[in-house]
């Protein structure tokens, strides 16, 4: 790229991951583009208790702005983001959404590009697919360019058919330097453990991917993080952790014989998005355990790097057969994969290739990892 991007962020939170799913994209995404030489300021709201649940001091590779959840607070930032060369506003910021998705486009001049960056786009598309008045709909066609975090062609398509003038997926991936191989912890020891909160399109998958399983293998051990899940009946063979911070996710992820992945509802149906997690378990060296869900082959090798399952049964099959041995191989084939083909430097390098093409009206597409 010919010069260094100032970058104006507008999403949920980049210091608390806390009912924050998309903080490790974010702190990911942000550093590596950090060391490429831009400059990001992330603003974000002051909302659902994240900022006394920090798990991230203030950076030295961004500027954070932690503003009062108010809409003078939010227009005073956005005046603030004024004359950045790229303004990004992120989807599921929790507060003052639809206004920030109209107001950021007003900051759009001949130096400034507007992005929307999408980290639940099924859920969008949905959404405003079955509301033909969601504003939301009439201000795709108004950005520069949608960047999601995953979906593949169907996103693509599906965000072209609003009129974007281009879709493209920058997918989850792994910063090596904070998800690593750890000494084993004996207190979170299990056969398989799963890591994720508690929400509607996601719980029935939880029962099923999981809970139903424990309760179907009574000698096995079963370990279950993320906020929510208090008051969910579970089998004796399941121990509950709560919410667990991003400082833990190495040890959690190195000390169980497996990690399960459990798409949510709108992720699964679409495929071609893989979880955070997914990239993160595989850089501590985890034995993995997906669901199942199209496009897997692009980031991992069913049988080789990852196991694919279609049901809680056939989860259960896997457990059932799987040794320390195999699942060590398996995370060990992972790892490498990972590092060599998904890590944030190569999505903050994907970054750079999509502006330094004048993505503007381009009509730019998705494609391939």
């Amino acid at each position: 790229m010919a010069a260094p991007l100032s970058i104006a962020f507008f999403a949920s939170s980049l210091v608390s991951s806390y009912w924050n799913g998309a903080a490790t994209y974010y702190r990911g995404l942000v550093r590596a583009l950090h060391r490429l030489g831009h400059r990001v300021t992330f603003y974000e709201p002051d909302a659902y208790d994240r900022q006394s649940h920090r798990d991230l001091d203030d950076p030295d590779w961004a500027k954070v702005v932690v503003y009062p959840a108010t809409e003078s607070a939010a227009l005073r930032c956005l005046e603030a983001a004024r004359g950045a060369d790229l303004v990004v506003k992120a989807s599921g910021v929790g507060v003052f959404d639809e206004l920030l998705e109209r107001e950021v486009l007003l900051l759009k001049r001949e130096k400034t590009q507007v992005i929307f960056w999408d980290v639940d786009a099924p859920a969008t598309l949905e959404r405003i697919g079955k509301n033909p008045h969601d504003p939301f709909r009439r201000l795709v066609p108004q950005y520069d360019l949608v960047l999601t975090y995953g979906g593949g062609d169907p996103i693509v398509g599906a965000y072209g058919a609003f009129g974007a003038r281009g879709c493209i997926p920058v997918y989850n991936a792994l910063d090596p330097d904070t998800h690593f191989p750890v000494q084993p912890d004996p207190r979170l020891q299990a056969d398989l453990s799963f890591l994720g909160n508690r929400l509607p399109d996601r719980e029935s998958r939880v029962e099923e991917f999981f809970l139903q399983v424990a309760g179907e293998l009574p000698g096995k051990k079963f370990l279950l993080a993320g906020s929510g899940w208090d008051d969910k009946p579970r089998a004796a063979n399941v121990s509950y952790l709560g919410h667990l911070g991003t400082r833990d996710h190495n040890v959690f992820n190195s000390s169980p014989m497996a990690i399960l992945n459990i798409s949510r509802a709108s992720m699964a149906r679409n495929g071609f998005s893989p979880a955070t997690r997914v990239f993160e378990a595989a850089g501590a060296a985890a034995c993995m355990i997906t669901d199942q869900w199209e496009g897997i082959e692009q980031f991992f090798e069913p049988e080789r790097e990852i196991f694919v399952a279609a049901s809680g049964d056939e989860v259960a099959g896997i457990l059932d057969r799987l040794t320390p041995q195999v699942a060590a191989a398996v995370g060990s084939r992972a790892l490498t994969r990972v590092r060599a083909e998904h890590t944030y430097a190569h999505r903050a390098r994907q970054f750079e290739a999509i502006f330094s093409a004048g993505a503007r009206g381009s009509g730019a597409a998705g494609g391939t990892p």
